[in-house]
């Protein structure tokens, strides 16, 4: 089976799934992320959650906002804090571009999961998105529910 071009090569620990419905999504980037030792044994453990977090600038860097690596147990006193701002490094003109477009023209920066790639690297995939409207998603929906009404039909006649 062939990997999609948009997805990830890798154990995935957390994914978004919501971003999706909530957003048209324009372009997809991959981005390393600043982590300390106890959030990557609590990643690689398969905890964390990135459904309610958000990337931005800040001092011409940018930072994953409110995304949640639980505390790792056996790190005891040199746990981390689990809702930290955490850096995310990208090339110097990406985070240019980017934080342009979240500043011009109103878009949004989403992370769509996070995960490690083959060499072990914690990665986060951030998307470049829109967000939708209410009738947007109604439609989004309402095409769906088409498409496996259609399928079905031509399963059944088929």
């Amino acid at each position: 089976m062939a990997r999609k071009k948009d997805q990830p090569t890798g154990h995935v620990v957390a994914r978004n799934r919501k971003a999706r419905h909530d957003y048209f999504i324009e372009q997809t980037f991959e981005a390393g992320v600043v982590l300390a030792g106890s959030e990557v044994k609590a990643l690689r453990l398969g905890q964390g959650s990135i459904n309610e977090s958000y990337a931005g600038g800040r001092d011409g860097e940018l930072f994953l906002f409110n995304a949640f690596i639980p505390e790792y147990k056996s790190a005891s006193g040199f746990n981390h804090e689990p809702r930290r701002d955490r850096k995310l490094l990208l090339h110097r003109r990406e985070i240019a571009r980017l934080l342009g477009a979240v500043q011009r023209e109103g878009m949004t920066l989403v992370p769509l999961s996070v995960y490690f790639n083959p060499r072990g690297r914690a990665k986060v995939e951030l998307a470049l998105a829109r967000g939708k409207h209410r009738y947007d998603k109604r439609a989004a929906i309402k095409d769906r529910d088409w498409q496996r009404q259609k399928s079905r039909l031509l399963r059944d006649r088929g």
